[in-house]
């Protein structure tokens, strides 16, 4: 690909031309596995080209951590060379966590399944900000008091770590209720018209509904949030 203002050979399709001073795309999106991450650059409404990057995944401990840390670091650096004004990312969230915490660009996340055409069509629209507060000073509110113990805790800090929630303001809890699980369950709700969600702790008898702030701006972008919210609580085995 060649630069579109000077006509100089870029190495990779998208790239800032250093000879012009020219970005040669406006939008990355990245589309992210756990050993993969493709990334699409658009300029306006077209795509210019794509490329690839990919690794070996470690099993655990601290080589894990640096392979993870490397992966991230590569994507980064090819984000970088492209100078975009926007990136969108969908995906894997450890890679897509670790390459924002590594990049200085503002990340707007969009669906998994066919993000390219999702930004496209969406072009124009508000899309989900993320949010950069760290997990803990996201809860507030006067009830302070979480069911479950340990596990109540757990299902909070998962929520609180999601990218596109701002505020966890927990509630009253009911003691009134019948129940037989032995383990707190949690669960997501439908999202409201603002796009905000409940998350419902159950314990026994007990029951603690939480409000959810999001950043989407309504129903729609919601229930994208409240379906990636239920996922990683299933991941944390806290939904049956």
């Amino acid at each position: 690909m060649d630069c579109g203002r000077c006509g100089t050979p870029l190495e990779k399709p998208g790239d800032y031309c250093l000879t012009c001073g020219t970005a040669n795309c406006d939008t990355v999106v990245v589309a992210f596995e756990r050993d993969r991450a493709e990334l699409t650059m658009l300029d306006e409404e077209d795509v210019v080209g794509t490329t690839a990057v990919t690794t070996i995944p470690e099993e655990e401990g601290d080589a894990q951590v640096v392979e993870l840390r490397n992966f991230a670091g590569l994507v980064a650096d090819e984000i970088r060379r492209k100078r975009p004004e926007e990136v969108y990312a969908a995906g894997d969230r450890d890679v897509l966590r670790e390459t924002r915490a590594q990049l200085h660009h503002e990340f707007y996340r969009v669906a998994t399944e066919n993000p390219v055409e999702r930004v496209l069509e969406r072009r124009g629209e508000r899309s989900l900000e993320v949010v950069e507060t760290p997990p803990r000073e996201k809860v507030g509110g006067t009830h302070s008091t979480l069911i479950g113990g340990r596990d109540g805790r757990r299902a909070i800090a998962v929520v609180a770590d999601h990218p596109h929630v701002k505020k966890i303001i927990p509630g009253p809890i009911d003691a009134g209720g019948m129940g037989s699980q032995k383990s707190l369950r949690a669960k997501v709700t439908r999202a409201d018209a603002n796009g905000n969600v409940r998350l419902l702790l159950r314990d026994g008898s007990s029951v603690q509904e939480n409000r959810i702030v999001t950043t989407a701006m309504d129903t729609e972008t919601g229930e994208f949030v409240r379906d990636d919210l239920n996922e990683a609580l299933r991941e944390a085995e806290l939904q049956e």
